[in-house]
C-alpha cells in the first residue's frame, strides 16, 4: 500500500492526517476555565441541614412542599438555590438507614418521621 503522502491523499486531507497524527495541540486552562472542586457528600449534607433551620426559623416547621427551592448564602459567601423540598422529603423515606446523628439533627429542627 505505501506510505501515505500529498500525492494519495490530495493536500488538505494529508495536512488533516498529519495534524491528527502530531496529537492535540493543548494549552493549560485559564484560571476562570478550570472546573469547580466537586462538593463533598458531608458539605451537601451541611448545606441542605442549613438551608433547613433557616426554613424551620422563618416558618416555624419543616412541612417544606416538595418543588420548593431555598435561597442560602454559603461558607463561601455565593448564594446557592438548594431543592429543599425534595430533600426533606428523601430524608423521610431514607430514615431507616440514616445515622442517628444526622436523624438527631432533623429531629431537633422539628422533622417529622411518619
Amino acid at each position: 500500500m505505501g506510505e501515505i503522502g500529498p500525492a494519495r491523499l490530495g493536500q488538505a486531507h494529508y495536512r488533516a492526517a498529519v495534524d491528527v497524527r502530531a496529537g492535540p495541540r493543548l494549552e493549560p486552562a485559564a484560571e476562570d476555565e478550570k472546573p469547580k472542586p466537586r462538593t463533598s457528600q458531608a458539605d451537601k449534607w451541611a448545606a441542605n441541614l442549613a438551608a433547613a433551620r433557616q426554613f424551620y426559623e422563618r416558618e416555624g416547621h419543616l412541612r417544606v412542599p416538595r418543588k420548593h427551592i431555598e435561597r442560602i448564602v454559603g461558607e463561601d459567601q455565593e448564594e446557592r438555590e438548594l431543592r429543599l423540598g425534595a430533600w426533606i422529603g428523601n430524608q423521610g423515606s431514607r430514615a431507616a438507614t440514616l445515622s442517628p446523628e444526622r436523624a438527631e439533627q432533623l429531629s431537633a429542627i422539628g422533622m417529622r418521621w411518619t
